[in-house]
């Protein structure tokens, strides 16, 4: 019977273990979208424009609704990439919303909803200065129920409360923009659902 209660005690804990997402080694876990670059090189997986220059994705093959996801990025060349959360991709089009990573003053750590509302959240003007452009960041994001936060280097970005967000289910996945010249670096993929 100890042990039973022990057992018991311990599963609320390991709901909210963090787990790793990427293992440095290969891509176990998740799924190329698209014809852009997706590798891992020295630990660290990489992604970089190929030739078509097009929009390019990686998912999670598993699905994640409420969760904390912490990682580090990056950015060399443009440096333009985003997180999804709860979405899904056919082919290169993707539902879902993006926290953004993008090249000083582009709103890293805002909330943008691709193939419907466009910009939900971008963070205040002065928030910009956060992000370290060719260095590596840290971006942690909390999804739980309609509400999505954003930290970019420990700094809050952004707050949403959003009904359809609070309606989505789907993957965790990691963009290429289009357009070409793209290169971005992620380390340290971690997720604790909640």
């Amino acid at each position: 019977m100890k042990t039973l209660l022990f057992i018991l005690a311990w599963i609320p804990m390991l709901a909210q273990a963090q787990t790793s997402l990427f293992n440095g080694k290969n891509l176990d876990g998740w799924t190329i979208q698209g014809t852009e670059k997706w590798y891992v090189e020295d630990g660290l997986l990489v992604c970089e424009s190929g030739p078509d220059e097009e929009y390019g994705y990686l998912t999670t093959d598993a699905f994640y609704d409420d969760f904390i996801l912490e990682l580090d990025f990056k950015q060399e060349a443009d440096g333009n990439s985003g997180v999804f959360i709860r979405s899904t991709v056919e082919g290169t089009k993707i539902s879902g919303w993006q926290v953004e990573v993008a090249p000083p003053g582009l709103h890293t750590g805002g909330v943008y909803e691709s193939y419907g509302r466009g910009w939900l959240i971008k963070p205040e003007p002065e928030k910009e200065k956060f992000l370290k452009m060719g260095e590596w960041n840290h971006l942690k994001i909390k999804v739980k129920g309609a509400h999505i936060t954003s930290w970019l280097n420990g700094e809050k970005m952004i707050h949403l409360k959003d009904g359809k967000i609070g309606d989505g289910k789907g993957s965790i996945a990691l963009q290429i923009h289009s357009g070409g010249g793209i290169k971005v670096q992620w380390k340290n993929i971690q997720v604790k659902q909640l």
